[in-house]
C-alpha cells in the first residue's frame, strides 16, 4: 500500500471510530468538537500536502475538505441544541456527514489500489 493509501486509510479509520463514538451514551460535546478539530489538523497536515495523483482525486479532496467544515459547523449546531430530540437530529446529521467523508475516502483508495486481473 502507498504512503498516500495509509494516509487515506488513517483519516478513513479515524472517522469510523468517531462515528461509533458518538453512538455512546454519555458523549462528551467537548471531546467531540476536539475529535473533529484532530480530523480537521491531521486532513491538511497529512493529506492536503499529498502529490495529486488525477483530478478525481482532487475533486474527492476539495469534497473531503467542504465536509470537514461542514462537520464543525454540525458540532457547533449540537453542543447548542437544548432539546434532547434536536441533540438526536444534529447527532444523526453529524453521522451522516462522517459516512460521507468515508466514502470519499474508500473511493480514493479503490482508484490507487487497482483490482488486479488475473487471466
Amino acid at each position: 500500500m502507498s504512503l498516500n493509501c495509509d494516509k487515506y486509510q488513517a483519516l478513513a479509520n479515524l472517522l469510523v471510530q468517531l462515528r461509533s463514538d458518538i453512538t455512546a451514551v454519555q458523549l462528551d460535546k467537548t471531546h467531540l468538537r476536539q475529535c473533529v478539530a484532530d480530523l480537521q489538523q491531521l486532513f491538511q497536515r497529512e493529506i492536503v500536502p499529498l502529490a495529486t495523483v488525477n483530478s478525481k482525486e482532487q475533486s474527492f479532496r476539495t469534497e473531503i475538505s467542504k465536509q470537514l467544515r461542514l462537520l464543525e459547523i454540525d458540532v457547533t449546531f449540537f453542543q447548542g441544541a437544548r432539546q434532547a430530540a434536536t441533540a438526536t437530529t444534529r447527532l444523526q446529521t453529524i453521522s451522516d456527514r462522517l459516512t460521507t467523508v468515508i466514502q470519499y475516502c474508500h473511493a480514493i483508495l479503490q482508484q490507487e489500489t487497482p483490482e488486479v486481473n488475473e487471466d
